[in-house]
């Protein structure tokens, strides 16, 4: 849990020490992007969560914690996948940023609300506020330390430098979470039925796909519609895994850990496609025709 919030910290941080202050103060007048954000985010696929965990009738192991993701803010590995993929990255920290600040009180609203119309008291007492906060609280350090390292920096240097701890932190997280998951008691993730793969993985179809729309609808520059939609469809797992990890155990802890750790890969699957095919059809910074390592490898944020 230590180790993971300290990678965390240092991938959120990377990635805001990337951005330019002057793109930052720009995209926090793109209210357009922000807003659809905030929309999906708080009000979209929660609402979804719930009508998904209503419907396949789900236990409250998978459902309370497919609850807490579809309810939590955008994920950190948003950045990440912007900053590889070379979409609006200054967009993307400002949206993460922003979601987390409103998650301090549209989390647990949204939870109260819709697990208290899933399930009996007892499984709404039983949540973990202080894993929930906690998490938050680090996106909000590691973005905050970040925009202030850069605008006092006011170095190229320094951001290209911070976009390589960024990196370094996402994958090393990648590598932790990984190991994590394959020590644990999380075995039965792929022994589960039809329900749990595809309830758990819709949430974030919608995301990516009302995100593009909605983005294409109103005018976003290309990057920032990916921007948009990567943030659109990347939920930050991390709070649902340690809630998970708090409220249940034995063969209950290792079904519900497997919800977030099975969105997670359902979200690495389709925004990899959907870079990849956004990168080739030139809505990304990086030019089209530009070798893929090279892309990948290349910031063409600064």
């Amino acid at each position: 849990q230590i180790g993971a919030h300290v990678l965390l910290f240092f991938l959120v941080f990377g990635m805001s020490a990337t951005v330019d202050i002057a793109q930052m103060r720009k995209q926090l007048k793109n209210r357009t992007a922000i807003l659809i954000g905030i929309f999906l985010q708080f009000v979209i696929l929660p609402f979804v969560g719930f009508l998904i965990v209503k419907i396949l009738k789900m236990d409250a192991a998978i459902g309370v914690t497919l609850l807490v993701v579809t309810s939590s803010p955008g994920g950190s590995y948003s950045n990440w996948w912007c900053s590889l993929f070379n979409a609006e990255l200054a967009l993307s920290v400002t949206m993460t940023g922003i979601s987390t600040l409103f998650s301090v009180v549209m989390l647990p609203l949204n939870l109260i609300i819709y697990t208290s119309g899933s399930y009996s008291n007892e499984v709404v007492k039983a949540l973990d506020w202080f894993a929930l906060f906690l998490s938050l609280v680090t996106v909000i350090g590691g973005i905050a330390a970040g925009v202030l390292s850069s605008a006092w920096m006011n170095s190229t240097r320094f951001n290209l430098l911070a976009n390589k701890v960024g990196n370094f932190a996402g994958l090393a997280l990648v590598t932790f979470s990984a190991v994590v998951s394959s020590t644990s008691k999380d075995a039965s993730l792929w022994n589960q039925d039809w329900k749990f793969f595809v309830g758990c993985a819709f949430p974030a179809l919608v995301g990516v796909t009302m995100a593009t729309y909605l983005a294409t609808k109103f005018g976003l520059d290309k990057p920032e519609r990916v921007a948009v939609a990567v943030e659109g469809c990347y939920q930050n797992t991390g709070i649902a895994t340690s809630v998970a990890a708090s409220m249940f155990t034995g063969t209950e802890l290792a079904t519900a850990i497997g919800v977030p750790l099975y969105y997670g890969i359902v979200e690495a699957v389709i925004l990899a496609f959907f870079c990849i095919i956004c990168w080739k059809a030139g809505w990304t910074k990086a030019p089209a025709d530009e070798n893929c390592c090279r892309m990948i490898l290349t910031s063409y944020e600064v």
